[in-house]
C-alpha cells in the first residue's frame, strides 16, 4: 500500500517514513502543500498523513481541495493544535481522523491500519493462483503447501502480479506501484526480483514459467489449466 506523508518537519517526516516502510508500506514524502499536489498527480496513494501547518499550501486548504476533486483517499490529519474548534475545522475540511502532536507511534500505526481497512485498501483474504497461495495479512507464501520465503519487496512484487493475474504489468508500472518516488530502482532491479522469485517458487515445486515474460511488454501470471 502507498502512503503519502505531508510534513514540513523533516525529522518527523523521516521518522514516519521509517516506521511505515519497516511495515512494508511504500512511502512518498512531501514537505509542503504544493509538493504534495505534485505527488498526487504522479502517484496513487491509498492514505495521506497530512500536517496542518504547511508552507505554500496549508493542510486545511489542501484537504478541502482534495475533496473537491472528488477523492475518497483517507486523510489522517496531524497537528499541534488540540482545541475542539481546530479538530472540527480539520474534520469539516474532509479529514477522516485527527491526531495531536506529539503522538504515540503505535496509536498512529493503529489509525493507519484502521483507515486502510475502511478504504478497502487492505486485502484480508488469501490470494490463490493454481497451487500458489499468498496471505497478505501474515506475509506467508506457499506453493502446494510448501513455504516460500520471500523478502518484503519480493512479496509485494508477487502480490501485485497475483492481484492482476493475466493482466500484463510493465516494469515501469511495477516501479510506480511498489517503490516510493525517493527510492526509484532501475528496471534491471525489477528483472532481478522476478528472477529470484521464480527461483524460489521453482525450489518449492512450481513450473519455472509460473510468472510469464511477455516480451517487450512486461510480466503476468501463467494461464491456469481448467
Amino acid at each position: 500500500m502507498r502512503i503519502l506523508v505531508v510534513e514540513d518537519d523533516i525529522q518527523i517526516a523521516d521518522m514516519l517514513a521509517e516506521a511505515l516502510t519497516s511495515r512494508q508500506y511504500v512511502v512518498d514524502i512531501a514537505h509542503d502543500g504544493e509538493m504534495a499536489w505534485q505527488c498526487m498527480e504522479t502517484s496513487d496513494p491509498q492514505l495521506i498523513l497530512l500536517d496542518v501547518t504547511l508552507p505554500k499550501l496549508n493542510g486545511i486548504f489542501f484537504c478541502q481541495q482534495l475533496r473537491r476533486r472528488p477523492s475518497n483517499v483517507p486523510v489522517l490529519m496531524l497537528t499541534a493544535r488540540d482545541s475542539v474548534s481546530d479538530k472540527v475545522m480539520g474534520l469539516d475540511a474532509g479529514a477522516d481522523a485527527y491526531m495531536v502532536k506529539p503522538f504515540d507511534l503505535d496509536e498512529l500505526l493503529a489509525q493507519v491500519r484502521a483507515l486502510l481497512r475502511r478504504g478497502n485498501a487492505v486485502m484480508q483474504s488469501d490470494l490463490q493462483w493454481d497451487r500458489l497461495t499468498l496471505n497478505p495479512s501474515t506475509f506467508e507464501v506457499k506453493y502446494n503447501g510448501e513455504p516460500v520465503l520471500l523478502t518484503p519487496k519480493e512479496f509485494k512484487v508477487l502480490e501485485l502480479l497475483m492481484i492482476n493475474g493475466r493482466r500484463v504489468l510493465s516494469r515501469p508500472g511495477m516501479i510506480e506501484r511498489l517503490w516510493s518516488s525517493n527510492d526509484v530502482p532501475t528496471e534491471d532491479a525489477v528483472k532481478a526480483h522476478i528472477r529470484t522469485i521464480r527461483q524460489k517458487l521453482k525450489s518449492a515445486g512450481s513450473p519455472e514459467d509460473l510468472i510469464e515474460t511477455v516480451h517487450g511488454l512486461g510480466y503476468r501470471m501463467k494461464q491456469v489449466d481448467e
